[in-house]
C-alpha cells in the first residue's frame, strides 16, 4: 500500500506539471524563434522577449522538478500559480479580439484563460494545501517541503 501511496502522490503531481514539462519547455526550446514571437506580441520588442522566453523556460523546468521532487515544492507551486495567471492575463486576452458573444477568437482565448486559472488552483493547492489551518504553515515557513511523498504510520 505504501508503494501505491507514493505512486498516486507522484503522479497526481506529474499530472499537474506535465504540461509544463516535458511540453511546453521543449516546444520552447525547439521552437524558439516561434516562442519569440509570440512574446514580441505582449512586450513588441526582440530583446525583452527572449528574457520573458528564457524566464518561462526556467521557470518551467526549474518549478516542474521541484513539484515532482518535493524540494521547495511549496513555494515552486506558488511560483507556478503566479507564473499561470501571468501567461493568462499577458497570451489569453478574451477580451481583445471583441468577438466574444459571436463566437470567434475571443471565445477560444477564454477557455484557455479559464483553463490556465484552474490550473493555478491546482498549483495553490500544493503551495496551501487543502485546509485553511495549513495556509499559516505556510507563510510562516515558505521553503519548506509540503513532504509528498511521506506516509504516515496508520493510526491504532
Amino acid at each position: 500500500m505504501l508503494t501505491l501511496s507514493v505512486a498516486v502522490a507522484f503522479l497526481v503531481r506529474l499530472m499537474l506539471v506535465l504540461l509544463f514539462l516535458p511540453f511546453s519547455a521543449l516546444d520552447k526550446i525547439v521552437n524558439f524563434r516561434g516562442a519569440v514571437g509570440q512574446a514580441r506580441e505582449a512586450v513588441h520588442a526582440t530583446a525583452p522577449a527572449v528574457v520573458l522566453i528564457l524566464i518561462g523556460l526556467c521557470v518551467e523546468i526549474g518549478m516542474s522538478l521541484c513539484i515532482l521532487t518535493g524540494y521547495f515544492d511549496r513555494a515552486a507551486a506558488f511560483v507556478l500559480a503566479g507564473y499561470c495567471g501571468v501567461t493568462a492575463l499577458l497570451w489569453k486576452q478574451f477580451w481583445a479580439p471583441g468577438d466574444f458573444w459571436a463566437g470567434g477568437k475571443g471565445r477560444e482565448l477564454f477557455w484557455d484563460f479559464l483553463k490556465n486559472f484552474a490550473l493555478a488552483g491546482g498549483f495553490l493547492l500544493i503551495t496551501f494545501g487543502t485546509g485553511a489551518g495549513t495556509v499559516e504553515s505556510f507563510l510562516a515557513n515558505p521553503l519548506a517541503s509540503s513532504n509528498p511523498y511521506a506516509v504516515a504510520a496508520p493510526r491504532p
